[in-house]
């Protein structure tokens, strides 16, 4: 997907009441005091965000075209080029780690949190939120398409159940005060067919579904999203902790 495609689906996503809303929880469990970073901070929509409340906030991405995007929406805020794994930060510098949609892609997510504990304060608090890749719960006549449309996706993201794990993975690796919470994100209307699209040309592309099997599973969902029956719930996963 290119970085223009995936700005689009992601303001499509970000856009939504309820993403909304998970956003402002996210910002309720990060400090009000102290530097935060928004690492995976994609266009910056979150960084600008925390600005209006008062935060001082840094957002980071790989990404340099990403990161030029968000530079350009917003120019007042800070952005840097950097990875998840290399934080730009000395030790114990930050009091507030946020990521979002960030740890499925993460090759080793140990390596992340390791590297975020290194760069919290004692204190500083930490916020994990993802969906989990294998509970895309689309509404279909043909389930069994749709299940293998969901699993070929599956396979091409890094971490699939990272968000599952997030609880375990902040207790094994040290962090206290662990909470966690799963909130469902329901998508309907036309606005969101090309994800329906993408889902199953990913999975015409790899094999996992013939042409005629993607074909008649397109074309339903086209009649779907003309008739206002679209509809696609995803889990996504909360959690939040202490550096000790």
């Amino acid at each position: 997907m290119s970085t223009a495609n995936l700005i689009e689906v992601l303001d499509r996503f970000d856009e939504r009441p309820e993403a909304a809303r998970l956003r402002e929880r996210s910002y309720q469990l990060l400090p009000t005091a102290g530097l935060v970073a928004d690492v995976g901070c994609g266009a910056g929509r979150a960084v600008a965000e925390l600005r209006k409340r008062g935060s001082s906030v840094i957002g980071l991405d790989p990404d340099e075209e990403i990161v030029a995007v968000a530079r350009a929406r917003f120019p007042e805020a800070e952005f840097r080029v950097a990875d998840a794994a290399a934080l730009p930060f000395a030790d114990g510098e930050l009091a507030g780690y946020r990521a979002d949609k960030v740890f499925h892609a993460i090759a080793d997510p140990a390596a992340a949190l390791a590297e975020a504990r290194r760069a919290l304060a004692p204190g500083g608090r930490i916020v994990l939120l993802g969906q989990d890749w294998e509970g895309i719960l689309v509404d279909s006549d043909d389930m069994a398409t749709t299940r293998a449309a969901v699993q070929a996706r599956l396979a091409t993201v890094a971490q699939p159940h990272a968000a599952r794990r997030y609880r375990n993975l902040l207790l094994d690796h040290g962090f206290h005060d662990v909470i966690a919470e799963v909130h469902t994100g329901l998508l309907t209307g036309p606005s969101v067919l090309p994800v329906f699209l993408g889902l199953a040309g990913a999975a015409r592309a790899t094999g996992a579904i013939t042409d005629a099997q993607a074909d008649s599973w397109i074309a339903e969902q086209r009649r779907r999203a003309e008739t206002d029956r679209l509809s696609c719930a995803i889990p996504i996963f909360l959690a939040a902790a202490t550096n000790p």
